[in-house]
Order: C-alpha cells, then sequence, then structure tokens
C-alpha cells in the first residue's frame, strides 16, 4: 500500500474518539498498521471496525495510560502482531474544570495522572520498544492550554505545560537513538471532549446556555471557525512521517490562529 506512512506501526492512545479516531482512520488510510488504544475496550473494538470495514488494519488494544503496567502489556501485544513499534501518539488525555480555588487535591491528581503521567509513562515505554530499532517518533497531544493559564482549567493548563516540558526533556533524552519527539497543540476542537467542557462549564456557572462556552473560546479564532479533527490530522500526519525527520523538541500551534508565539 502506497501513503506517507505506508508500512509504519503506529499506536495511538485514546484512539476510541475524538481527535484520535480521526488520526486511526487518517493515517490507516496513509498505508500504517495502527493499534487503537483506548480505556474502553469497546471503543477501540468499534474504531477497529471501521478500519477493518474499510480493508484498513487496526489492533484494538485496552489501557489506563495512567497504569504503567496496562500500557506496557498493550504495547507488547501490539509489537507481538505487528514487529515493532514506529510511531507513537500520546493523545489520550481529558479535562474536569473547577473554578481555581475550588480546585481539589483529587481533580488535580486525576487530570495529571492522565495527562502528564500518562504522557511521561507513553514516552517512556513508547522509547523501550524504539531503542533497539534505532529510531522511532514520539507524538503528544499538548494543547493552547499548554501556552498560558485558564481560570477554570487550572490543573489541565499544568498538564499540558508539563506535556511540552516532557516533549523537550524526551527529545533531548532520545536523540542519541534517532527517536524525535514533538507536540502538537490544538485549540478548540469540536469533539466529545468538548461536548463535555460545554456542559461542565455551564454547570459551574462559567456559561448561561448549551454551546455558549465553546463560542466564546472560539471568538477569536482567526480562521474563523472551530477545528474538525480532519483540520489536525494533516499536522499528526505531518509529524508521523519521513517528512518531520529533522524536526525535534517542538510544539506545533494547530489552533486556527488563537495563540500566536
Amino acid at each position: 500500500m502506497s501513503g506517507r506512512v505506508a508500512g509504519k506501526n503506529i499506536v495511538i492512545t485514546g484512539a476510541g474518539s475524538g481527535m484520535g479516531r480521526v488520526f486511526a482512520l487518517g493515517l490507516a488510510r496513509e498505508g500504517a498498521t495502527i493499534g487503537v488504544l483506548d480505556r474502553s475496550t469497546e471503543a477501540a473494538k468499534e474504531v477497529c471496525a471501521e478500519l477493518s470495514a474499510a480493508r484498513l488494519t487496526g489492533i484494538p488494544l485496552t489501557a489506563d495510560v495512567s497504569k504503567r503496567d496496562q500500557v506496557s502489556a498493550a504495547f507488547d501485544t501490539f509489537v507481538e502482531q505487528t514487529g515493532r513499534l514506529d510511531v507513537l501518539f500520546n493523545n489520550a488525555g481529558f479535562n474536569q474544570p473547577m473554578h481555581l480555588m475550588d480546585v481539589t487535591e483529587e481533580n488535580w491528581h486525576a487530570i495529571m495522572d492522565v495527562n502528564a503521567l500518562g504522557t511521561l509513562i507513553g514516552i517512556q515505554e513508547g522509547a523501550r520498544r524504539m531503542v533497539p530499532l534505532g529510531q522511532g517518533k514520539i507524538v503528544n497531544t499538548s494543547s493552547i492550554a499548554g501556552r498560558q493559564g485558564f481560570p477554570s482549567f487550572a490543573p489541565y493548563c499544568a498538564s499540558k505545560f508539563a506535556v511540552n516540558a516532557l516533549t523537550q526533556a524526551a527529545a533531548r533524552a532520545l536523540a542519541e537513538h534517532n527517536i524525535t519527539c514533538n507536540a502538537f497543540a490544538p485549540g478548540v476542537v469540536d469533539t466529545p471532549l468538548w461536548t463535555k467542557l460545554d456542559e461542565d462549564l455551564m454547570n459551574i456557572g462559567d456559561a448561561d446556555k448549551p454551546g455558549q462556552a465553546m463560542a466564546d473560546f472560539a471568538a477569536d479564532i482567526l480562521r474563523g471557525r472551530v477545528a474538525t479533527g480532519e483540520d489536525i490530522l494533516g499536522t499528526a500526519l505531518y509529524l508521523a512521517s519521513a517528512d518531520s525527520d529533522y524536526l525535534t523538541g517542538q510544539v506545533i500551534m494547530i489552533d486556527g490562529g488563537m495563540v500566536l508565539v
């Protein structure tokens, strides 16, 4: 099969819905074998069924990305079935908005464990399977929240700042093994995560009606609309392909012009 990632074996965490699902379908169309990793076994299987129906190859994997033993076992399953891991997308993440003064230790740890610790574990376990190959690509999902703080997203912002730091640290640590590590930072993307955020922000009084929170956040997007997963896919494909071989330690803003740095 021809394509920009033809013959590549790629694992995507959080691939059961949202951007992860779009990436799984898009990268598979470009020739990759996809490890569809999600906390929900059913969601992973559903995406793999979509791939199969399109005569594309997907392997369902289940893991909580904050649990090293689960991640390691899932990666082992993928490598046993495909022979190697070429590219890893640390994409799984979530948010639970709270006003700054209301943030609890439980809220902090829940978000940081998935978004930050989960990225660290992914980097480590992915790299352990790439180092023997002498090459690999690790791609992390950051956010505009990794560039500036939002008052009702403090733990989420902290977690995405951490993703940026981990991206740079991994780029430096893994360069000698010919492994690159980069990230991309979306803004407002119309996914189930934002649907839930919209509801949560109404519940804490930051919005009065459905759709208001997304509209408020999107008001300053220079491209004039919120993103879809397909808007981000081209950047994901670039970071997974040979086109980005000379790029490492970078966070690519793909936010429609929300944050100019």
